[in-house]
């Protein structure tokens, strides 16, 4: 089966907090926009010439590609965040790279290590980098709190 290369991307981040998990999980999906899609967890390359866009609505029940860092806590009152970036090379016939993470913590300092992280990636590919494109959030834990910060890919 041949999978179309997707040539768009947007990012998106969400928090939750409910009586369990899963609820909370789902939660943060819903705020981040793409709670009602079916999300393929994918590693972190994103596709030569991807453009990036605004977050659009997706199909109900759609198979969704993404990359995406969460984190969840019960410890109430922690502060939980989630972040991903992005980074772009100068030369356009070359790849992208997404990376996630995901800690106790701020969001200015899960962000900035994200940030650090991307950079790092594409300097081990010797990729020159044009931008980079981040998303984060926060989440102070009240019941259940998760974190969720994505990369979706959309042809």
């Amino acid at each position: 089966m041949l999978i179309e290369i997707p040539d768009k991307y947007f990012l998106v981040s969400g928090a939750g907090d409910a009586s369990t998990p899963l609820n909370a999980f789902d939660c943060a999906l819903l705020n981040s926009g793409v709670g009602n899609t079916n999300l393929v967890k994918m590693s972190s390359i994103l596709p030569p010439g991807c453009k990036k866009i605004e977050p659009i609505k997706l199909p109900y029940g759609a198979l969704v590609p993404v990359a995406y860092a969460s984190k969840m806590s019960d410890v109430k009152g922690e502060m939980i965040t989630a972040a991903v970036a992005v980074a772009i090379p100068e030369d356009d016939s070359l790849p992208g790279l997404i990376m996630e993470y995901s800690s106790r913590g701020h969001k200015e300092d899960i962000e900035n290590i994200v940030i650090d992280m991307a950079k790092s990636g594409m300097a081990m590919r010797n990729f020159q980098i044009k931008n980079i494109y981040s998303a984060s959030v926060e989440q102070k834990v009240k019941r259940i709190g998760v974190a969720f910060a994505a990369v979706v890919l959309w042809k």
